[in-house]
């Protein structure tokens, strides 16, 4: 299968640079599968699954969080605000944090709409990294 160059980065620095037979992730407006021979896009990331699929026809997966993604010239960069891989994630950790927010949002009448929107934010970062974890 043809191949298009891949890199991935993130504040931290890079996590991937190489060939990938297809890349799909989550965007704002929904989830995205890149080819070889996409046409020139870009994009700012959602949150949730991602996976590359590898020129040796081996899948990674990793939870994306936030970010953009470009392909122009037949080359794609996503630029992650969070790439964690699923070999790399805590799935003990991922479940304390997902209990802690889910103990903040059960105290809502208590909590300004500020509190309520970070640990949602921090429920659904939980959720995909177990998700991820998983797999």
């Amino acid at each position: 299968m043809n191949t298009f160059a891949l890199k991935i980065v993130t504040p931290d620095g890079e996590v991937y640079d190489g060939p990938a037979e297809r890349l799909a992730c989550r965007t704002i407006d929904g989830d995205v599968a890149i080819l070889a021979g996409h046409c020139d896009y870009c994009t700012a990331l959602g949150m949730g699954e991602a996976h590359i699929v590898q020129a040796d026809g081996s899948v990674r997966s990793a939870a994306c969080i936030g970010g953009m993604l470009f392909v122009l010239g037949g080359a794609a960069r996503l630029i992650a605000t969070t790439w964690e891989w699923a070999e790399d994630i805590d799935a003990q950790r991922a479940e304390r944090s997902r209990q802690r927010a889910e103990e903040i949002l059960k105290q809502k009448s208590r909590l300004d709409a500020r509190e309520v929107e970070l640990a949602s934010a921090r429920l659904r970062r939980a959720l995909v990294r177990k998700s991820v974890a998983k797999k």
